[in-house]
Order: structure tokens, then C-alpha cells, then sequence
């Protein structure tokens, strides 16, 4: 868990737009099966929340992200990154070039530890602060992370300050839940710990769905709905048919008489 404000420290340094080390790598990197899915997990949720808040917003998955006009090939393809406004381009974006009108910086960028820990954990948040990220999350569900400044982390969350733009900091680092102010939800590692969840609370009683798992569950509450107003009607007759047979009985009776 992280530490609470009177017990920390604080440590910031520069860094620079550029590093020769920054260059996008030509040919891309194999992913493993676990880390693959639990990026489609991710990816499905936020195009979900996309959608359901009606955002003028695109979700990329490995998408080349590059800020220096002077140095092209010097960027970052993270696992996943969400760009709002919506580029011109929309999802025929190949490259998002922040120099470029109608190219901003990703809002959200998502990396998820594979076998290259000392990327997600070194380069990534350096980067983001070099183009401009507002927010980066890194899931660590294998705990690969450098044991150096207290890791690894399950999950760290890191911010643009509001009181600078130039300032990247980390606001949480450790196993969660954990808050993103940019997607006001909570971050979980479910499971067995090798899967990230959203959720609008704390206690992780109202969790974000997918598009799939939004469907399933309006199909469900519209077969509820019919069971529900099938046994209505079905009362309703009974009821019906108890009170003719009453009235049928008084006649009877009243015949008798």
C-alpha cells in the first residue's frame, strides 16, 4: 500500500523531450497470451466507457505516439493509450503525431509488465511526461519490477500536476484499490491478481462492464422484467377468476333463496 503524505518524500527530476534510446522499434515486440488478454480486458472496458459517456474519444492498442517533430522516430507505442478529441483520422490513425493539427497527446496511456520490466517501470513515465500523457497507469501482475524504491508494484498510477504541466508524478504505488481521477473510477487487480477492473466505488461493488457483459446484463433484466409482469398477469387472472367465482356463488345462493 502507499505510504500516507506525512510519511513521504518527494523526488523529481528532469528529463529530457528526446533520448536517442527513444527510438521506436521497427518491428514489434511478441506479447504473451496472459499479457495479451488482460490488454483486451482493458481495451474492451475503456471503449465501453467511451461509448456509455458519449466521448469524443478513440481507444489504440499499440499505436506509435511521437511528440518531436525534430526527432520522428523518437516516441513510444504504449499497450494502450486513449486520445481525446478523436483524431481526423479516427480509427484509420496510423501514427499520432502531436506537432499535427487535430493530434493531441494521449490523455490516457496503459502499459501492462511483460518480460521488459525495466521499460514500463523506467522509460515509461518519462516518456509520457517528455509528450504530454495526462495519465499513465502500469499494471505489474507478476510483480517483475526492479525490487529498487520499494517495488515492484502491483499498480501505479502516475499524474500531469494540475499546477504545472510540465510536472509527472506518481500518486499511488502499490497493490490497490487504487483511484484515477481521469477515468473517476477505481483500479482493481481481480483474480489472481493478473487482470485490472474498474469500479465507481471503493469496495468494488459496481464495476465498469464491457460492451459484451453490458448486453448479457440488459438481456437478463429484460428476461427479468417478463418474468416478473408474466406473474403479474398471471395473478391478475387468478384474482380475476376467484372474484367471478365468488359472484357466481352469491347468485346461487341467492337463487336458492
Amino acid at each position: 500500500m502507499s505510504a500516507p503524505p506525512e510519511a513521504r518524500v518527494y523526488l523529481r527530476y528532469e528529463v529530457p523531450r528526446t533520448r536517442p534510446d527513444w527510438t521506436l522499434p521497427e518491428e514489434p515486440v511478441p506479447e504473451s497470451q496472459p499479457h495479451d488478454q488482460t490488454i483486451d480486458l482493458l481495451k474492451a472496458l475503456l471503449l465501453a466507457w467511451v461509448g456509455r459517456t458519449g466521448r469524443s474519444a478513440q481507444v489504440a492498442r499499440n499505436l506509435a505516439v511521437r511528440w518531436d517533430e525534430a526527432h520522428p522516430n523518437v516516441g513510444m507505442d504504449p499497450d494502450l493509450c486513449v486520445i481525446e478529441p478523436r483524431t481526423p483520422e479516427g480509427d484509420e490513425l496510423e501514427s499520432l503525431r502531436t506537432w499535427q493539427a487535430g493530434h493531441a497527446a494521449p490523455r490516457l496511456a496503459v502499459e501492462v509488465v511483460s518480460s521488459n520490466a525495466h521499460k514500463d517501470y523506467e522509460q515509461s513515465p518519462a516518456k509520457c511526461a517528455a509528450a504530454g500523457v495526462e495519465e499513465l497507469w502500469i499494471f505489474d501482475a507478476k510483480l517483475r519490477g526492479p525490487r529498487g524504491n520499494g517495488g515492484p508494484h502491483r499498480l501505479q498510477i502516475w499524474r500531469r500536476r494540475d499546477d504545472g504541466d510540465r510536472e509527472f508524478e506518481r500518486v499511488h504505488a502499490g497493490e490497490g484499490p487504487a483511484w484515477s481521477p481521469l477515468a473517476a473510477a477505481w483500479l482493481f487487480a481481480v483474480g489472481e491478481g493478473d487482470r485490472l477492473r474498474l469500479a465507481e466505488d471503493r469496495e468494488g461493488t459496481r464495476w465498469w462492464p464491457t460492451a459484451e457483459e453490458a448486453e448479457r446484463l440488459a438481456r437478463k433484466a429484460a428476461r427479468a422484467a417478463e418474468q416478473v409482469a408474466r406473474a403479474a398477469e398471471q395473478a391478475e387472472r387468478l384474482a380475476k377468476e376467484a372474484a367471478l367465482a365468488r359472484v357466481a356463488e352469491l347468485e346461487s345462493q341467492l337463487g336458492k333463496r
